[in-house]
């Protein structure tokens, strides 16, 4: 049995252990080092999308500065944007895409198709492409689109399921991009996706894409998700090879494309795990992978915590069990606008409700980019006396949960977790710290 202490502040050490998390995929910090040499001659075009496309646009900028000549169009998500000189940042819906993405995904198509093989085009990446970078095929209005995407939202899609639909109804993704560009393509990627598939990160549009109209009307099916007429067709026509597919791997136009993943979940994670490491905590990185219903992943962890707790092991206290990936919540019909929070706070709540005050846990749930979910928060934290004190202030646990509104209880008892966008996103956090 292990005879460390911890003397510190729990809920301190786990806000600064996601701190770190979010610093090793700091744009601004890491960017530098993975660009390409500057260009000497042609034009460089710098084009993007993501929650970290502001941040890895001004890091460009400052490595290239009074070496190349840049410029280009960048979209993120409202709120999300940054001052830059010459690539212009516009800002635009996202998880549910509007006409601001639209127009600006048409306009960096635009502008690569104009390339020629003596430029450079350099794609910046990051989750929440998919969503930012919106231009739908030929016959799909946007507003099904839209509608195609709140209803993979709500029937609980995995975003690698929804990212393959979003790739056969878009005239950009699943790399259509990179198809475009008569010019030798770089991309740099931020990783949001489990296991790191660079086709899978913004819907892959530089990237060779797998996956077919068939993968995509099979997922539709799997999960009783609903679409615009529009959107059956266009997939329907696609798997009787009525319509072009996307890029394959093997297609000889990605010889000239250089895709690099220069952030991760799992580096988030180690970063993590040092500084739980120095503070004389034994971290555990259960993986970057973690994936399902928020509640279920909750109680599996539950579990592992109980087993540690009583008998120390498979990990002897004092420990601290970290992960990453991506939960899902699936909204019952008809709760659209009455549900708050997102996938962190649901699990935190559940596993709250699931050790019951147990003795010597605390935990922190929160989204690397800042925002969990339908509010302003990335996440929560809880404690022992998480429970009772929710109880007390009139939010009860149980009846919160059952209406997928963990925001309104973490909110009543002061325990959210506030960053504000922090322009960048490598997936869910995790920590659970066992004293």
């Amino acid at each position: 049995m292990s005879t460390v202490t911890f003397s510190g502040d729990p809920r301190a050490l786990l806000l600064d252990s996601f701190h770190a998390a979010v610093a090793a995929a700091d744009p601004l910090r890491i960017v530098a080092q993975h660009l390409p040499p500057p260009q000497t001659g042609g034009r460089t075009l710098v084009v993007g999308a993501g929650k970290a496309a502001a941040s890895m646009a001004a890091a460009v900028e400052r490595a290239y500065a009074g070496k190349a000549d840049v410029e280009g169009l960048v979209v993120t998500r409202y709120a999300h944007g940054l001052p830059t000189e010459h690539v212009r940042v516009i800002e635009a819906g996202h998880p549910v895409p509007d006409e601001a993405g639209e127009q600006a995904a048409a306009d960096i198509l635009a502008r690569v198709q104009a390339l020629t093989p003596q430029d450079r085009l350099l794609v910046l990446v990051s989750g929440g492409g998919s969503s930012l970078l919106s231009l739908p095929a030929e016959g799909i209005p946007m507003a099904d689109l839209k509608a195609t995407t709140k209803e993979l939202l709500r029937c609980g899609a995995p975003i690698t399921g929804m990212n393959i639909v979003r790739k056969h109804i878009s005239r950009i993704q699943g790399g259509r991009l990179a198809q475009a560009s008569r010019a030798p393509v770089t991309t740099l990627i931020v990783s949001d996706v489990a296991g790191d598939d660079p086709s899978a990160i913004a819907s892959g549009p530089t990237v060779a894409d797998p996956s077919t109209y068939a993968d995509a009307l099979d997922i539709l099916r799997r999960h009783g998700a609903a679409v615009p007429a529009s959107v059956q067709s266009h997939l329907e026509r696609g798997a009787r090879g009525e319509v072009a597919e996307t890029p394959k791997p093997g297609d000889p136009l990605f010889d000239r494309v250089d895709n690099r993943m220069i952030a991760t979940a799992h580096g988030s994670l180690e970063a993590a795990a040092e500084l739980f490491r120095a503070r004389g905590i034994t971290p555990v990185v259960l993986g970057d992978t973690v994936t399902g219903e928020a509640q279920e992943v909750a109680r599996v962890y539950a579990a592992l915590v109980r087993e540690i707790r009583a008998y120390n092991v498979p990990f002897a206290a004092p420990v601290a069990l970290i992960s990453g990936g991506e939960c899902t919540v699936t909204l019952p019909t008809g709760s659209a606008g009455k549900a708050r929070g997102g996938r962190c706070s649901e699990f935190l709540l559940s596993l709250a409700i699931e050790l019951a005050g147990m003795d010597g846990v605390h935990a922190i749930a929160a989204d690397t980019d800042g925002i969990d979910g339908s509010e302003d928060n990335a996440g929560a934290l809880a404690d022992p006396t998480t429970l009772a004190r929710a109880e007390a202030a009139g939010v009860p646990a149980r009846r919160q949960l059952d209406a997928h509104d963990a925001w309104g209880l973490f909110d009543a008892i002061g325990d959210l977790v506030v960053t504000g966008p922090t322009r960048t996103n490598v997936n869910d956090y995790r920590a659970i710290l066992i004293l």
